[in-house]
């Protein structure tokens, strides 16, 4: 059974598309609500047996390095339970900006747009 996220996560949708949990990155995300979004995202997937995790990035217009670490966490995590993790949406610049950090993003498949991650899902085994 699906429970709502707390009051607090209000500001980034964490959306359920069937067995997949759309998560919608618009703006900053402060270091907290990164963590809890972290948080929230290994609990929906845990209690509501989620099998894939879309992570779209196309409101984001900067990725420091605590926030591609949380990425990278979230992927690492999903993936010990059974998820597998896509980032959407990834403008020029970020990627850029990524490569220039040394961030890897282990565990993340990439994809241009959301219709794509979902279809990566869609064709990956498990």
């Amino acid at each position: 059974m699906s429970q709502p996220l707390p009051a607090h996560s209000a500001q980034v949708p964490v959306l359920a598309l069937g067995d997949v949990l759309l998560v919608s990155l618009q703006g900053e995300l402060h270091d907290g609500m990164a963590e809890q979004l972290q948080q929230d995202i290994t609990q929906r997937i845990s209690t509501d047996r989620m099998t894939g995790v879309v992570i779209d990035i196309s409101g984001v217009d900067m990725v420091d390095s605590f926030l591609g670490r949380v990425l990278a966490e979230i992927a690492s995590t999903a993936r010990l339970l059974a998820a597998r993790t896509v980032l959407a949406g990834m403008r020029p610049a970020v990627a850029i900006t990524l490569v220039e950090l040394g961030l890897t993003l282990p565990g993340l498949v990439t994809a241009l747009d959301v219709d794509r991650a979902m279809e990566l899902l869609n064709q990956r085994g498990s």
